[in-house]
């Protein structure tokens, strides 16, 4: 092939990728549903707009079950954002996990299909992946359609910088805020869907109905806002570092946009109960600190950066906020004391 056909070719791929990136800022920017792929691959993912607005944070002192770290109930006040309408599946994760060459053969089980035409990416090669784990992750429990599981907080974050870099748009996860004002979808009561946990089977996979393993997300009923398995399925990490008394911290009047930034490893905010849980702990407000004995049985000397070996119940969901930040604003979410060396 001549030199100047390469050239062509290769400007019409980086203008197919131009301009479906810039197709999707657009979209989006009429604030509306959307769906991103993820470049290079057929894989896509579903954004629901979640309006600003201010809720009361935390939960009342005589909701059933209600844990001390819930309160005390205090205003905030979140910024319009996208939240992904599922968890992230093993379909997305994988992507980030291996690498091209590796994808096309691991293609049957995650589903994914690679466009090995399509130019790399260097930015988002540049970012530290991890190595394939080396026992499988998923505990037995599917890969294709199922939530990804039993990452440690930096993979989660890594792999929303990773996203932001292949795609073009940021991506991030959500604040502890943020988590619950979407979960929420307007709701004061226990569960998006009311108080009474007998109604729970119609929304979330539990203890009590999971059969001891996770589902394909999206097979139960969304909340009002349209997000599916905000309660149960897979617990979600959160920017946030977890303390104790946050809430009692907030201060008077209205917060906006908190965020707990981590300064330290452990531990970090879990939101959403899970498969492995009882109905109590999937409740809108119900926080789960991150625990490092979910990698006491790792065997790998050190122990993974990226990977628990005793967490299949631990996932995440991305968000996207609706006034881009400046590239500053954007590294500080991506970095901090986030490696595990432990």
């Amino acid at each position: 092939m001549k030199s100047s056909s390469i050239l062509f070719f290769g400007f019409l791929l980086f203008s197919s990728h131009y301009f479906s990136v810039v197709k999707a800022q657009t979209a989006s920017a009429e604030f509306k549903p959307y769906r991103q792929t993820i470049t290079g691959s057929t894989v896509s993912f579903g954004m629901v707009p979640i309006p600003g607005g201010e809720f009361t944070m935390g939960s009342p002192a005589g909701e059933a079950s209600r844990k001390a770290d819930e309160g005390p109930q205090h205003k905030v006040k979140v910024d319009p954002f996208w939240m992904g309408s599922h968890e992230v599946s093993w379909n997305e994760y994988e992507l980030f996990v291996y690498r091209a060459m590796e994808l096309n053969a691991a293609s049957t089980a995650s589903g994914a299909q690679i466009a090995e035409s399509q130019p790399a990416n260097a930015k988002a090669d540049a970012v530290s992946r991890p190595s394939p784990p080396y026992i499988d992750m998923t505990n037995g429990m599917g890969k294709d359609g199922f939530p990804a599981v039993n990452m440690t907080h930096y993979a989660a974050l890594t792999y929303c910088k990773w996203l932001t870099e292949k795609t073009g748009v940021f991506y991030r996860l959500p604040t502890e805020a943020e988590w619950e004002y979407a979960c929420r979808a307007g709701t004061t009561t226990a569960y998006s869907f009311g108080d009474d946990p007998q109604l729970l089977n119609d929304y979330a996979w539990s203890y009590q109905n999971s059969g001891s393993v996770y589902h394909k997300v999206g097979t139960k009923k969304p909340n009002p806002w349209g997000l599916y398995d905000m309660h149960g399925n897979a617990a979600e990490w959160t920017l946030d570092q977890y303390t104790p008394d946050t809430y009692a911290k907030a201060g008077k009047g209205t917060v906006s946009n908190p965020w707990i930034k981590a300064d330290k490893l452990y531990p970090h905010a879990i939101r959403g109960g899970s498969w492995d849980d009882d109905p109590d702990r999937l409740r809108s407000a119900a926080r789960l600190p991150s625990n490092p004995k979910w990698k006491q049985r790792d065997p790998q000397i050190p122990k993974s950066n990226w990977w628990f070996t005793d967490a299949p119940f631990i996932g995440f969901r991305v968000v996207r906020p609706a006034k881009q930040p400046s590239k500053e604003e954007i590294e500080k979410y991506f970095g901090g004391p986030i490696k595990d060396l432990n």
